[in-house]
């Protein structure tokens, strides 16, 4: 196929060379034109604008910075992207932008999908790792043997076509989040007077992760009641945390809210209710 890619940083360029060594005849731009020509070595033809890249295409690939970045390298090409062409967006966007975004395409009769990726460089290069998907489910299936060589898992999440930015902004949450609490452990490890590097070798035995889908299912839809583990106590082992890390002069960054929402529960006397109780929400 004559595929354009726009957007090529260091994902973009993992799908570009992925696209070549299939076959593809590929097309490329990028606001920093270097990292564009960068690819002319894999086979690529660097272009020197978006509307240059994207004539005569089959396909046309996006993977930029957010939501005002998609908008700005796309809407001025409008004419340009040949009709048939399939616009795929890859970029992480947030949800409302997103489904105008759809919706604005659609009344242009163009095909338009979104579908960002939980995928890295190096999964791009391989073609591993996980795609979400949303939208028309006869536009989806149509694409989706177009996606599949670009990565191990096609997700299909519902025909609203910005679910696949929301569930996007779930798992990123999640990760950022989880980099918040390690920060957190590293801060208390440090004013104990362990190294965080030597902290960390705690989870080659010990694998929180494990329990994620049972203590997120917990959280979103209880039971509460079904204790394991109470509010009060969990507040008081965040007590410990941040007091001790206090002792040597250290403030943590995360556990503080965390308690916030621990001293919430409490004061709605919810203190006896299972740990998960205190991040539910919405409150019931």
């Amino acid at each position: 196929m004559k595929i354009a890619f726009l957007g090529t940083g260091l994902m973009g360029t993992g799908f570009v060379r992925r696209m070549l060594a299939q076959g593809h005849e590929v097309s490329v731009w990028n606001r920093s034109a270097d990292k564009a020509r960068a690819l002319e070595a894999h086979g690529a033809r660097a272009c020197a604008s978006a509307a240059e890249a994207v004539r005569g295409v089959d396909r046309v690939h996006l993977m930029v910075a957010d939501d005002a970045v998609v908008d700005a390298v796309l809407e001025p090409i409008v004419e340009a992207i040949p009709s048939a062409a399939w616009i795929i967006d890859h970029t992480t966007t947030a949800t409302t932008p997103t489904a105008e975004r759809a919706a604005r395409w659609a009344a242009r009769g163009r095909r338009f999908v979104h579908a960002p990726v939980f995928m890295g460089p190096s999964n791009c290069v391989e073609g591993t790792g996980v795609m979400l998907l949303s939208g028309d489910k006869a536009l989806c299936d149509a694409v989706t043997p177009l996606l599949e060589p670009m990565t191990g898992k096609v997700v299909y999440l519902g025909p609203q076509p910005e679910r696949a930015a929301s569930f996007k902004l779930f798992g990123n949450l999640t990760l950022i989040g989880i980099s918040g609490v390690i920060g957190d452990v590293c801060r208390l490890a440090a004013a104990v007077g362990i190294p965080p590097a030597e902290a960390m070798g705690l989870f080659a035995s010990f694998n929180p992760g494990a329990t994620l889908p049972a203590r997120a299912a917990k959280v979103a839809a209880g039971p509460y009641d079904q204790v394991s583990f109470e509010v009060a106590m969990a507040r008081k082992d965040v007590r410990l945390m941040v007091e001790e890390a206090a002792r040597h002069g250290v403030d943590l960054a995360v556990m503080p809210a965390v308690a916030a929402l621990q001293d919430a529960a409490i004061a709605r006397g919810e203190g006896a209710l299972d740990a998960s109780a205190a991040f539910r929400w919405p409150l019931v």
